[in-house]
């Protein structure tokens, strides 16, 4: 399975475990935002999804402070974008390099396994994800 989301009637993505893929967010989170590439609160992916946004994230503030600090400022609200900002505790489809760029600099958020998408071990090793899962 590669991962790649397939649009129609039941087709769902498998997550790194090998299981469907289970939802990042949900649409009722207390900061209202909406993740995923294709904005459907889950990590699915698909040709059109360049950055490989495949990790469920539980997002932290030394994250947040080390995705800024290399030009991917999550925090900051783009109102034209709908986009709130994330604070600690938001969960967020991560770009599967950016999470691996934050674990090899010691700065990784927490991994929801369950909820990451099986195309993120194309990128990431899996005894990786699972030092930070929750």
């Amino acid at each position: 399975m590669d991962g790649l989301y397939k649009r129609g009637w039941n087709n769902k993505q498998l997550n790194v475990l090998g299981s469907e893929l289970e939802a990042c967010s949900s649409s009722q989170n207390k900061n209202g935002i909406v993740t995923g590439f294709y904005r459907d609160n889950c990590c699915n992916t698909g040709p059109d999804d360049f950055g490989l946004h495949t990790v469920c994230c539980i997002m932290t503030e030394t994250f947040l402070t080390f995705s800024k600090s290399v030009g991917n400022d999550l925090s900051a609200p783009i109102p034209e974008y709908n986009f709130k900002g994330l604070r600690e505790g938001d969960r967020w489809c991560l770009c599967a390099l950016r999470w691996k760029e934050a674990f090899e600099a010691g700065n990784a958020p927490k991994v929801i396994l369950r909820s990451t998408n099986i195309a993120t071990i194309s990128v990431v090793k899996l005894e990786d994800l699972k030092k930070y899962s929750v």
